[in-house]
């Protein structure tokens, strides 16, 4: 924490760091305000009880867009589209020649890949905004045409949206940098006083069901696990394996050059809280269909999508996305083959490994099996919260988990940045 405060000083007395700083806050400022503009031609009353017979969905959407959609705001739809599109074009990239292509071509391909990500986020965000008119046209208010009252509806969902995209985006270019976590952040960190909020809420009514010093207990229980879970997300997201690397010697006239040993760090937390929320992504899709389109079915099917967040099978199925999209994450976003390449061509090796394709081979199974750890950690720290709230029928603070790693996980990110970016403009040199 100290050194967190201090970081946060020398930062602000940059005056380059403190202006991109000022920045970030100022954009963070908008976006709250921006999730108090209600969207004109809605009832918010009667749009609020809708969004509440999703149960669990609603409070995941809610949350994610800090609030803003049980208000009825333009940003009612938050970040989500954009996180939607960026699962599509990754798995894409995969399986498309010319989009794999094109993440390979450095700085040049990325912007190509952003610029694509941005068209697809705004078709699935049009798409999400017809959805969310559909279903809550009974909200729609008498004063205008119903044709005219939906266009105005969905337009204004859909550029709030947008609006949000480009806040994260500027914030990447003029800000501190890593904007769509920050905007995730912001949201998340605003509705932490409705959750403390819900916490004594259930314990009053507890109390009067139960003994007093019981669901006192468990609050502080509560509490607790709450920090264990910082701390333990702290920990793993800081941890890394570091395999030993020795550098040949070389001679060059009368100097000797390497032979020095160091070590090749492997983050244990590779993919931080993505796969997280690519599999609520995936998993909001089919109840999000059933609560848009058939709400009031008393269909088997329909009914089993509408409740599958107290089936076992919903857990067991969130465990298995989460274990498949971290080692998906893994899979594109490092590289051994490259990495033993780069040792090989700098007199670089493991020692006891072969140069060449055995580093690789040694790298990516390391990397494995931490994949594994962090699929596990992630799972756990995910999916206790749920089962508590479950259990205990307090629906909200399901979120917990996945609240816990965002917010962790962006402020360390944040931090590296700050890190990053003071020793840019502070490093003392070789005079010194």
């Amino acid at each position: 924490m100290a050194n967190m405060i201090e970081t946060f000083r020398d930062g602000f007395r940059n005056p380059e760091i403190r202006k991109k700083m000022l920045y970030t806050i100022m954009i963070i400022i908008l976006f709250r305000v921006g999730g108090n503009i209600p969207v004109p031609g809605i009832d918010r009353v009667a749009f609020t009880n809708l969004i509440e017979r999703f149960g669990q969905l609603g409070s995941m959407m809610d949350i994610m867009s800090g609030g803003a959609l049980k208000t009825v705001s333009i940003f009612a739809m938050g970040i989500t589209p954009y996180i939607n599109a960026s699962i599509i074009i990754q798995l894409l990239t995969v399986a498309i020649p010319a989009l794999e292509r094109l993440a390979k071509e450095g700085e040049t391909g990325r912007k190509k890949i952003q610029k694509i990500t941005r068209i697809t986020a705004c078709g699935v965000a049009l798409l999400q905004s017809i959805a969310f008119w559909y279903s809550t046209r009974s909200a729609g208010a008498a004063t205008l045409p119903n044709w005219l009252n939906g266009i105005l509806v969905i337009l204004s969902f859909t550029a709030g949206s947008m609006i949000v995209v480009w806040m994260g985006e500027s914030i990447n270019a003029h800000g501190i940098g890593n904007g769509i976590s920050i905007i995730i952040f912001s949201g998340i960190i605003s509705r932490i006083p409705s959750m403390i909020t819900n916490l004594w809420m259930y314990s009053k009514l507890w109390s009067e069901h139960i003994n007093f010093f019981v669901s006192l207990l468990f609050v502080i229980i509560v509490v607790i696990a709450i920090l264990a879970a910082i701390i333990g997300v702290l920990y793993v997201q800081m941890a890394e394996r570091r395999i030993p690397v020795q550098y040949a010697k070389r001679i060059v006239g009368r100097k000797q050059y390497g032979g020095n040993a160091t070590y090749l760090p492997i983050r244990v937390n590779q993919s931080g809280v993505l796969p997280v929320i690519f599999a609520m992504s995936i998993l909001q899709l089919p109840n999000l269909i059933v609560s848009f389109f058939f709400a009031n079915s008393t269909h088997p099917v329909a009914m089993w999508f509408k409740d599958i967040g107290t089936n076992p099978l919903y857990y067991i199925i969130q465990a298995l996305l989460i274990l498949g999209f971290t080692f998906f994450y893994s899979m594109i976003q490092f590289n051994p083959l490259e990495i033993a390449n780069n040792l090989q061509k700098n007199g670089g090796f493991i020692p006891g490994i072969r140069p060449g394709r055995p580093t690789a081979e040694f790298i990516g199974g390391t990397s494995r099996r931490l994949c594994w750890f962090d699929a596990l950690f992630l799972i756990i720290v995910t999916l206790a919260p749920m089962l508590v709230g479950t259990l205990t029928n307090t629906h909200g603070l399901w979120f917990g988990g996945t609240a816990i790693i965002i917010i962790t996980g962006t402020c360390t990110e944040l931090m590296d940045q700050l890190e990053s970016h003071l020793m840019m403009r502070q490093h003392s040199g070789f005079l010194n």
